[in-house]
């Protein structure tokens, strides 16, 4: 089941429990952090299966017409079963309903490491475009990848 979430310490203590657990994309404790702390303010929605949390997302506003895909992680374990796919398809119902016209996320330029591809690909199968590479926001080492979408 995908529900909105509003009380902050749960968002925050969902966000903790599966970025932890996803050391291999979220190993930074600081940005890890800083994701964790951000998700108490932002549009949160998680997904849940036998009563546990499995996966969440948060949307932030960038701009009036724009919201981000700030954050989105799955357990390992639930990864191919269509848990992020159905988390992505409520953000989109969400954000058009909140009013906003696009989507963004960012991730590392496919090409760089094998399981940033993955995410690349995912994103791509949900209907993101490549807006631009930056290097100047993570370093040459992990470029920027930026998508776009219309809602």
């Amino acid at each position: 089941m995908v529900k909105k979430i509003t009380d902050k310490d749960t968002k925050q203590g969902i966000a903790r429990k599966v970025l932890e657990a996803l050391d291999q994309w979220f190993e930074m404790e600081e940005s890890r952090e800083k994701f964790i702390a951000e998700s108490a303010e932002q549009t949160f929605i998680a997904a849940e299966e036998n009563g546990e949390y499995i996966g969440f997302l948060c949307l932030k506003e960038t701009g009036n017409a724009t919201v981000e895909l700030a954050v989105m992680g799955v357990l390992k374990e639930y990864h191919r079963r269509g848990i992020g796919r159905a988390l992505f398809e409520e953000a989109v119902k969400t954000a058009k309903a909140e009013g906003y016209s696009f989507m963004q996320v960012k991730t590392v330029r496919m090409g760089m490491y094998e399981d940033y591809d993955r995410t690349n690909l995912f994103y791509i199968s949900c209907g993101f475009k490549e807006l631009e590479v930056i290097n100047e926001i993570w370093g040459d080492e992990n470029p920027c990848q930026i998508y776009i979408m219309s809602l």
